[in-house]
């Protein structure tokens, strides 16, 4: 049941980001948008942390996800770091598309490790 939990949260996050990214025709946009930018930076946060708390297994079998990456953006992330457009720019276009991509096709694939039984 953890499992779909988090994989729900990361599912529902990365949505949000490409809903909060729609109407946007270039990186500017996000940036000029300090409303949309604190938005996406907390879904990002929250999906960082996420994939930072997943079991062991699970990770070994998302081998294909940027971990450095999100461990990156993470840490960018939780320090405020005023230098992090560029990972941040990075998370939307590359890794969260990725992500998603990657764990919609194990939730396919390995349905079992999705459950709701407990």
């Amino acid at each position: 049941m953890l499992h779909r939990l988090q994989s729900d949260i990361l599912i529902h996050s990365g949505q949000a980001i490409e809903t909060l990214l729609q109407p946007m025709q270039a990186e500017h946009e996000l940036f000029d948008s300090t409303a949309t930018l604190n938005a996406v930076e907390a879904h990002l946060l929250v999906m960082a942390q996420t994939l930072a708390h997943l079991a062991p297994p699970l990770v070994l079998r998302l081998d294909r996800i940027d971990w450095q990456g999100w461990g990156r953006l993470q840490r960018l992330l939780e320090s405020d770091d005023p230098t992090r457009q560029e990972a941040v720019w990075y998370g939307v276009r590359a890794l969260v598309p990725a992500t998603l991509a990657l764990v919609a096709d194990l939730r396919r694939r390995e349905p079992g490790w999705f459950g709701l039984h407990v």
